[in-house]
């Protein structure tokens, strides 16, 4: 698919066995939007929608995705966010940067659900810390560089 198309959308109940490339489907029964991944590649990208997941915006036009879609365990290690039916394409991200994505996911899961503080989330708090302590102008360095 190229990348300037606009995507489709679909409401379903069930998530259909053959995706179409270009196509996201959306099962609001089952909280759950699915489509092939953006690069072509074929992988099945799933974004479970929740207060510590994905959230989907519908316009009465096109959908939206937040947060970005980051395909970490895909050989392709594609990153994307989707507005409004496009793909916008985001900065690749260094294995240091995954690793931090992930621990502060799942600092944010543990501190919406009420969980007690393990080693894991531990190790996760220290490393969003970390993330935090940066600078003003090592942020905005970052934020210019994507």
């Amino acid at each position: 698919m190229k990348t300037s198309d606009p995507l489709k959308h679909e409401f379903v109940e069930y998530i259909p066995s053959d995706l179409k490339e270009g196509t996201i489907y959306v099962s609001i029964p089952f909280a759950t939007v699915v489509h092939k991944c953006c690069c072509g590649c074929g992988n099945e990208v799933v974004t479970p929608l929740s207060p510590t997941d994905w959230k989907l915006v519908f316009d009465g036009v096109s959908i939206s995705l937040d947060p970005s879609i980051g395909n970490w365990s895909f050989a392709c290690k594609s990153h994307y966010f989707i507005r409004h039916n496009k793909i916008v394409w985001a900065s690749q991200w260094s294995q240091e940067q995954i690793d931090a994505g992930r621990a502060y996911d799942r600092h944010q899961k543990d501190r919406h659900y009420g969980l007690s503080p393990t080693a894991e989330t531990q190790e996760s708090r220290e490393m969003v810390e970390s993330k935090e302590k940066r600078s003003f102008w090592q942020k905005l360095i970052r934020w210019l560089s994507r």
